[in-house]
């Protein structure tokens, strides 16, 4: 079933093209390759100090550099690493480490598990608009297309619409392939 009907005007969000949602603020943007991802070991982060890879658990990282090492390495497919270093994070309530175990799980095609992740980081963060596009796309892979148009609608009613999140998953709704 296709949904044309998404959400009226969301052509303007996808003519804004990737660059725009790259630009700003918003942390569900693409990561930045760095050395944790081209030069690091299994559960090693590059430190930007030392300029050396760490271990993930070395006390020099609080859990904000552990999550941009997250990121890259599970946009990367470094999945079993960014687990790792999921698992070193001081905070494994944080919504932010749940969605990316969400992320992983769907990756690797355990959606179940994923969904349980995504439903995990929402509980502990509603706003969470990443989360909801990364269910949002999980769900669409179960086939599940008006569950996947209600995060859409929750991203836009939570101030999401001009975030990267919001076009990711609008694009996946419409058929088109996304990066992420």
């Amino acid at each position: 079933m296709r949904l044309s009907f998404i959400v009226p005007a969301t052509c303007a969000v996808l003519t804004l093209g990737v660059q725009a949602f790259a630009a700003g603020s918003d942390s569900s943007t693409p990561p930045t390759t760095t050395d944790t991802s081209t030069k690091c070991e299994d559960g090693m982060v590059y430190d930007e100090k030392s300029k050396s890879c760490v271990k993930s658990s070395a006390s020099i990282l609080n859990d904000d550099l552990r999550y941009a090492a997250v990121r890259e390495l599970a946009y990367a497919g470094r999945y079993d690493s960014a687990l790792m270093v999921i698992d070193s994070a001081e905070d494994q309530a944080d919504p932010r480490f749940l969605n990316y175990r969400g992320y992983v799980a769907r990756k690797q095609g355990d959606l179940d598990t994923a969904m349980s992740y995504y439903q995990r980081a929402l509980a502990a963060d509603p706003d969470y608009v990443l989360a909801r596009s990364y269910m949002g796309q999980g769900l669409i892979e179960q086939g599940d297309l008006v569950a996947a148009l209600g995060q859409l609608r929750e991203i836009e009613s939570r101030g999401g619409r001009d975030t990267w999140a919001f076009a990711a998953l609008d694009q996946a709704l419409r058929g088109q392939p996304t990066t992420y």
